[in-house]
């Protein structure tokens, strides 16, 4: 049971880093929010979009933001799995001396930002399987746990394909949302270039007026308190219902798996509670619903050849489960 001034706290924290993140972030209103819902509900994202959308500006604004330890990988085709999760090396220093020591990896923060995450082949793609589902990393035969809290922010470019190793069903479902990064509209875009180009270099991003407004201990509590919302037996029922629809829906080769479920109601209660609720409405659920099956589904080859768009698919399937009225 969340007490009101819990509820009222954890929006005021919220709305502080939703403020934070729009400073360095124009528009994009629907990938802040699922961010934010990520970071609520203790889940990795997957941001998909062309390049010079923001996708890298939006996770280096979030880890501004917050004050969490921050790693970058970029994902190349020659990148090592102990490039990512850490190696051993021979202690030729001190009491140590002649012993193996353990250098862990950028793995071995609280955001890390996968860059690119499709450029690097499947045996160093599969070194995240481990810390984004079990938070912890296995180095010579000894498990050692990650930080808490721990988010992976990965990025791809979904229109480049060439030198390209896509991600495997079981990596993909370990991400709880998969983020699409649209063209920003007319008005927004002359936004950007005004807030990039005034008085700053090529280099520079507009970052310096961000400012960190969550700790480790703030963003706990914001997990805590969203496993505490409460969770209808048929608003549940609804969220399964939508899953289970994906499996027998025209234009769907594979449908999504149980994890997807969990995932929905999962996203569901992050968003109650940063609009300030207890309770989750099957509203929540639809909401957050193309976030959280894109990625999980495969096109039938016959949908792919007449071009047709997974997120108009997935939206049929939506509208086809009847909400529950509370």
């Amino acid at each position: 049971m969340i007490k009101p001034e819990e509820l009222k706290l954890a929006t005021q924290w919220v709305h502080a880093l939703r403020n934070e993140v729009g400073k360095a972030v124009v528009g994009q209103a629907q990938a802040v929010e699922q961010m934010l819902v990520a970071v609520v509900a203790s889940g990795h994202v997957l941001v998909e979009g062309v390049p010079g959308l923001g996708k890298t500006l939006l996770a280096r604004a979030l880890s501004q933001a917050l004050r969490l330890k921050y790693a970058r990988v970029q994902f190349t085709p020659d990148l090592m799995p102990a490039d990512v999760v850490g190696h051993s090396v021979l202690d030729d220093t001190g009491a140590g001396l002649g012993r193996l020591r353990v250098r862990k990896g950028p793995v071995f923060t609280n955001l890390l930002l996968a860059d690119e995450v499709n450029r690097a082949p499947a045996k160093t793609q599969s070194a995240l399987l481990e810390v984004m589902q079990e938070y912890q990393a296995t180095l010579e035969g000894e498990t050692l746990p990650l930080p808490r809290p721990f988010i992976v922010m990965a990025t791809q470019n979904p229109v480049d394909t060439e030198g390209t190793y896509p991600l495997p069903e079981a990596q993909l479902d370990r991400f709880l949302l998969q983020i699409r990064i649209g063209y920003p509209t007319h008005e927004e875009e002359t936004a950007v270039v005004q807030l990039v180009t005034a008085g700053r270099a090529g280099h520079e991003l507009p970052l310096e007026a961000v400012r960190p407004v969550l700790d480790d201990v703030q963003v706990l509590e914001l997990q805590r308190l969203a496993s505490l919302v409460h969770a209808d037996g048929l608003v549940v029922d609804y969220a399964v219902r939508v899953v289970r629809a994906t499996r027998h829906w025209p234009g769907l080769d594979v449908g999504a798996g149980p994890r997807a479920s969990v995932a929905l109601v999962r996203a569901a209660r992050a968003v109650a509670l940063i609009d300030g609720r207890d309770f989750i409405t099957p509203d929540d659920v639809a909401r957050q619903a193309l976030a959280v099956l894109r990625h999980r589904v495969t096109m039938a080859p016959d949908a792919q050849i007449e071009g047709r768009d997974l997120d108009e698919i997935l939206q049929a399937a939506l509208e086809s489960v009847e909400a529950p009225r509370l």
